[in-house]
């Protein structure tokens, strides 16, 4: 039995599925981005004492978040 909550739910679901689906493509267009950021939390965490703390890979982590934002708003609008 359908409703108008399922309707919703529905419409809410196309949509996140939607963004998962282009997830790799994002991510795909800010490769540098990630790859410092990945570099960054491997050192920090495979250094001799060393231990990731918050904020420690805040710069590449921003960086990176950004791109990501960038990408997905740039695929939103219909850009390639």
């Amino acid at each position: 039995m359908k409703g108008p909550l399922m309707s919703v739910n529905g419409t809410v679901w196309g949509r996140v599925r939607s963004r998962l689906r282009a997830f790799p493509e994002h991510l795909a267009a800010c490769g540098a981005e990630a790859s410092a950021y990945g570099k960054c939390v491997q050192q920090a965490s495979t250094a001799p004492g060393g231990r990731l703390s918050k904020d420690l890979c805040v710069r590449e982590f921003e960086a990176l978040r950004s791109c990501f934002a960038a990408a997905a708003k740039k695929t939103m609008m219909g850009g390639s």
